[in-house]
């Protein structure tokens, strides 16, 4: 039994600052902190210590574990960081806008291609994200016998978290996490 990892940076680093925020008091609740844009600046999460909370502590348990990320990012340097926790890290250049792009279905691809090709029966796939776009891939590979967890702050999309095999919550774990 294996255990496949894919984590959506942006999503989990940016939400972790949301919850963050909410923990200091800086709002009253996790929807207020998403409608008035309320971030906790100063939290930085450990690719490490994620890393380990996800995939625990052998690591030749994790057939896979992949950080989908953008760029340019802040700093550069995080994605060495990453590699170096023991992610493979995917990175996709942001629009015109500069707006992510390609990340959800970047991930959805690796993980679809990974189940059907690679994995054995027993094996874990695991999401770090909390977005419901993952919902029809969730989906899909639970019909086909797959166990899909997902590991998200308690605010994930409900049916995310009603779809996946188990939903583990990150928000007692934010300073655990915390670098």
């Amino acid at each position: 039994m294996a255990d496949w990892i894919y984590v959506d940076n942006s999503n989990v680093f940016i939400e972790g600052k949301r919850v963050s925020a909410v923990k200091l008091g800086l709002a009253p609740d996790i929807w207020d902190a998403f409608h008035y844009r309320i971030l906790d600046n100063d939290y930085r999460m450990s690719f490490g210590k994620l890393y380990e909370f996800v995939a625990g502590q052998n690591r030749a348990d994790t057939a896979r574990a992949m950080l989908f990320g953008s760029r340019p990012p802040e700093n550069d340097a995080i994605w060495d960081i990453a590699k170096r926790a023991g992610f493979e890290v995917v990175t996709h250049d942001r629009n015109v806008a500069n707006k992510e792009k390609k990340i959800d279905t970047g991930l959805v691809a690796a993980l679809t291609r990974d189940a059907y090709r690679n994995a054995k029966p027993g094996d874990i796939f695991t999401i770090v994200s909390g977005d419901n776009d993952y919902v029809p891939a969730v989906q899909q590979l639970r019909d086909d016998g797959f166990q899909v967890d997902v590991v998200f702050w308690s605010h994930a999309g409900k049916e995310l978290r009603e779809t996946a095999s188990n939903f583990i919550s990150l928000d007692d774990h934010l300073d655990n996490l915390r670098v």
